[in-house]
């Protein structure tokens, strides 16, 4: 008797853990020394490709979310880049690099918010920080498939790896 309640007690830890695994939210993995702890609902079932390029002096590990369209295209829902380089000293000056990397104007309108400590800007499409001096990580909602709230907690969701 005492095997069965034994097998019994281990399956019943092992159904714990695989109920756990269903209720926990969709998490976007590891990228370039940080963890994507959260993916908001239209990035959920998408294909993730990975992108490694270096742009103005500047390092780009990316990691792109996209949806197939009916007609056979693809549409980028989301997208996370992690940047290294000397350009990104601090917060000024990584929106100085992606105001030209982005092409927008000296006019960009984008707002504070704090992410884990680290002071970051965030537009309708956009939220980005320095975690630390030449490191900036930026996610992106290119088609405004995601929405302001949820690209702000898929930021928010975003650590630096354990070594």
């Amino acid at each position: 008797m005492p095997l069965v309640r034994l097998a019994a007690s281990a399956l019943a830890l092992v159904l714990a853990f695989a109920l756990t695994a269903a209720d926990t939210p969709p998490r976007g993995g590891a990228l370039d020394g940080f963890t994507i702890g959260h993916l908001p609902a239209p990035a959920q079932g998408a294909s993730p490709s990975d992108f490694t390029y270096e742009w103005g002096g500047v390092g780009f590990n990316s990691r792109v979310w996209e949806k197939r369209l009916e007609d056979g295209a693809a549409r980028v829902v989301l997208q996370v880049l992690v940047m290294r380089g000397d350009r990104l000293a601090d917060l000024d000056s990584t929106r100085e690099f992606l105001t030209e990397y982005h092409e927008r104007t000296d006019g960009w309108e984008l707002a504070e918010f704090d992410n884990g400590g680290s002071p970051g800007l965030h537009g309708e499409a956009e939220a980005f920080w320095t975690p630390e001096t030449g490191v900036a990580v930026e996610v992106r909602d290119p088609f405004g498939l995601v929405g302001p709230d949820e690209l702000l907690a898929t930021a928010r969701a975003i650590a630096g790896s354990p070594a």
